[in-house]
């Protein structure tokens, strides 16, 4: 196979040879319309339109029409617009790698572009190129303001060349979304062009009432957030249910109690296990900590006892152990001591007896669902009852199992919501009701409730109003969605891990473009330490050191608690600094403008890592501006001297720095955050921070490193760093995707079978 790639080159080289002859085409045309008054630039869409209505295809246009747009950039270039609030100036022209990726988007795949090669303006090609059909197409993004911001700033070049724009927002009403899809381009996120979609096909009763108005062509902005990680969530519309059966105002107090009751239970556990452990006891030792770990994961004095390298290794040999065919019956003895148990992986709560007999000392058996076969089959073989008494008791049956049902359903809502929910985490309180915060972006998700109970059983967590009980009225996963398009392209800085995927279940091919520029940022090893104390420590003292230089840093953390803990240490530390999260999301232009300038320091969660462009202040970069125009790359000589750029940059940083205070357990995320800096040549740098505390080291990944830790005989404060072990942090992390594939696969395997049903419909 590589001999082959040597003789003929990747598939992305092959596509690329082949697009630069109609890049060259394209400039020549475009250097033809400079000649043309803005009339008869503008003209040019009325004649492009004629000559599809008189037989000529969209490929055929494809050259002029890209010349068209190009030149209608260049034309605009020193103009002002007003975007979201603010005046930008237009000073875009579209490079030949950008060319290479419209006429990729327009083919129907995936264009890999790296953050800063301005995706935006590339979607404009192919969007008025299609447009041309005089059919509606949407650019798909994930969130409001981007869509929003992105409709208005390159609603520039379509209103110069005669098409309209519109853009759909989550407080629309129909008219109002009707108006938006009349438009020639419309710009909006993946949930709402869902919505919409079940509203007309499930809702709707007249077609005067429908909204969109088909489903030609879209591009995905941001393709692997959208097609792959909101794909393990189906698009819902839901409404009041006739009646309300949930008891969780009733059961919160048990639930509470239950809760406590573990929490000193496992504090017992702790301590026996130290004694067990300082008498040289360490198989009595390995079973306490595994009761603690399935009872309280994230117990602090459990936490503290595994930052020693070898218990943590003894701990996960047993995990492993206790997961054999012969071990289940013992594993289950050990947890059933406990009144309930956790599975962080699965993210699920059980009872156990004991906690049965705990909820309820009276009737162990009320949190018990009955043997409804058995209890039929006893009825239907009664011969002393009647027809009528017959039907009577089993409908008694099936009643008191509904009941039963319900109560051990709410029980076991509630247990996730205290054991698995976490308040600034998972979600945030805000104006008396209970917000979803999406784990990927960071944002905060309006209208979206977590299903089967499961938020309300938050809002009796966090004392709010509970809101009533909804049942599903119409739902569509984003995949086939998606897949009614009779063209879809898409475009993200991070599309090649999940290539095999996006071919599988969209039929779409990855192509990377090449960046206009060299990128010249330095990724530096990640640091692992022991404990998140000792990392948070190390985090401070890095952003002191280049604060203290001048040098702006970027903070990403992965949720609304590490930030508010980062920024608090800060504050102690009397450095100044910046929070986006979803908390302050409404100052988030604002936040981003100063992020680059000289000293910034700008704590943000995952939403700082997509569609947000951080411009360097004056004095941040000391490469000179003509190497930054230039081809040179990180490993090439500097300015004639014997030191390449890349051993220049580490020894004097300059440009943004990017801290990740831990890995995600998505690698596009990740990248996507380093992305923030080192932006159309720019030099930058960036380094992760982690911990075997951190989430998805303590769930999938720390064995092999707590190994190399305990060998090393690593002390407190010191960190480990090399290449290999960001191997293994990546290996933790492809873990955690091949979980949430086979996640997502299932969730459409339930789909498709609807899906059938919604064809013929």
């Amino acid at each position: 196979m590589n001999l082959l790639k040597a003789i003929f080159g990747t598939k992305t080289e092959r596509e690329l040879k082949r697009l630069r002859p109609l890049v060259a085409r394209i400039n020549e045309i475009e250097e033809g319309y400079q000649s043309l008054s803005d009339e008869e630039l503008k003209a040019k869409t009325p004649e492009f339109r004629r000559r599809l209505a008189e037989g000529a295809t969209l490929d055929d246009l494809l050259c002029e029409a890209f010349a068209a747009v190009k030149n209608a950039c260049r034309r605009l270039c020193g103009t002002t617009r007003e975007v979201c609030g603010h005046e930008l100036k237009w000073e875009m022209i579209p490079f030949d790698v950008q060319l290479i990726g419209g006429i990729v988007l327009h083919q129907g795949k995936i264009a890999e572009m790296q953050t800063g090669e301005g995706k935006t303006l590339v979607a404009t090609l192919p969007l008025y190129l299609n447009a041309l059909a005089g059919e509606n197409v949407h650019l798909v993004t994930v969130n409001d303001y981007l869509a929003r911001r992105d409709s208005q700033w390159m609603g520039a070049v379509f209103e110069f060349l005669g098409l309209t724009v519109g853009c759909i927002q989550n407080d629309m009403n129909p008219a109002q979304r009707r108006e938006q899809y009349a438009c020639d381009i419309t710009y909006g996120t993946n949930s709402e062009f869902g919505f919409d979609y079940l509203r007309d096909n499930g809702m709707a009763v007249d077609p005067d009432q429908l909204v969109q108005r088909g489903y030609h062509y879209a591009i995905v902005d941001e393709v692997d957030s959208i097609l792959i990680d909101e794909a393990r969530t189906p698009l819902i519309i839901s409404g009041p249910a006739a009646v309300s059966t949930h008891q969780f105002d009733e059961l919160k107090p048990r639930i509470e109690r239950l809760v406590r009751l573990q929490r000193d239970l496992c504090n017992d556990l702790m301590r026996d296990a130290r004694t067990a452990y300082d008498a040289g006891d360490h198989d009595r030792t390995m079973e306490l900590l595994y009761q603690v770990y399935h009872g309280m994961p994230k117990h602090k004095q459990f936490l503290h006892m595994i930052e020693d390298p070898a218990i943590r290794k003894l701990h996960e040999q047993v995990e492993s152990m206790m997961l054999t065919e012969m071990r289940k019956e013992y594993a289950r003895s050990l947890t059933e001591k406990l009144y309930f148990t956790i599975d962080e992986r699965s993210r699920e709560v059980a009872l156990t007896d004991s906690g049965c007999e705990r909820l309820n000392p009276g009737d162990p058996e009320m949190f018990v669902l009955p043997d409804i076969v058995t209890a039929m089959s006893a009825v239907d073989g009664d011969t002393t009852l009647t027809p009528p008494e017959r039907a009577e008791r089993r409908r008694q049956i099936q009643s008191d199992f509904m009941t039963r049902n319900e109560r051990v359903h709410n029980c076991t809502q509630l247990l996730r919501a205290y054991c698995l929910y976490e308040r600034d985490v998972e979600y945030v309180v805000q104006d008396n009701r209970v917000l979803i915060v999406d784990e990927f972006t960071g944002r905060i998700l309006p209208g979206r409730r977590w299903s089967d109970g499961l938020h309300q059983a938050v809002e009796a967590k966090e004392g709010v109003q509970i809101e009533r009980e909804t049942q599903t009225l119409a739902t569509i996963t984003i995949q086939n969605y998606f897949r009614l398009y009779k063209k879809l392209a898409g475009m993200t800085g991070t599309a090649e891990t999940e290539a095999a995927e996006f071919n599988d279940i969209y039929k779409l091919d990855v192509i990377s473009i090449p960046t206009n520029r060299p990128i010249r940022r330095v990724d530096e090893n990640d640091l692992i330490f022991k404990t998140q104390r000792e990392k948070y420590k190390a985090v401070i003292e890095d952003i002191t050191e280049r604060h203290a230089r001048g040098q702006p840093v970027l903070l990403g953390t992965a949720n609304v608690d590490t930030s508010e803990i980062l920024s608090r240490m800060l504050r102690m530390a009397r450095i100044p600094h910046n929070v986006l999260n979803a908390k302050n999301h409404a100052r988030e232009a604002e936040i981003v403008a100063q992020a680059g300038q000289p000293g910034s320091v700008t704590i943000a969660t995952n939403m700082a890592g997509r569609g947000t462009d951080i411009k360097l202040g004056p004095g941040v970069v000391w490469v000179d501006e003509a190497a930054i125009k230039s081809d040179q790359t990180l490993d090439q000589p500097y300015g004639g001297g014997p030191k390449t750029l890349r051993q220049l940059l580490i020894e004097r940083p300059c440009g943004l720095h990017v801290l990740g205070s831990e890995r995600h357990e998505s690698r596009r995320i990740d990248r996507q955050l380093r992305g923030r800096c080192a932006r159309q040549g720019d030099p930058g740098s960036s380094r992760f921070y982690i911990s075997l505390e951190d989430d998805l080291m303590r769930l999938f990944g720390s064995e092999s490193i707590a190994g190399v830790m305990s060998r090393l005989g690593m002390q407190e404060g010191e960190a480990l760093e090399h290449r290999w072990l960001n191997r293994s942090v990546e290996t933790a992390q492809r873990k955690v995707e091949e979980q949430n594939f086979s996640i997502r696969k299932r969730t459409l395997e339930y789909d498709d079978v609807m899906n059938k049903q919604r064809e013929v419909i």
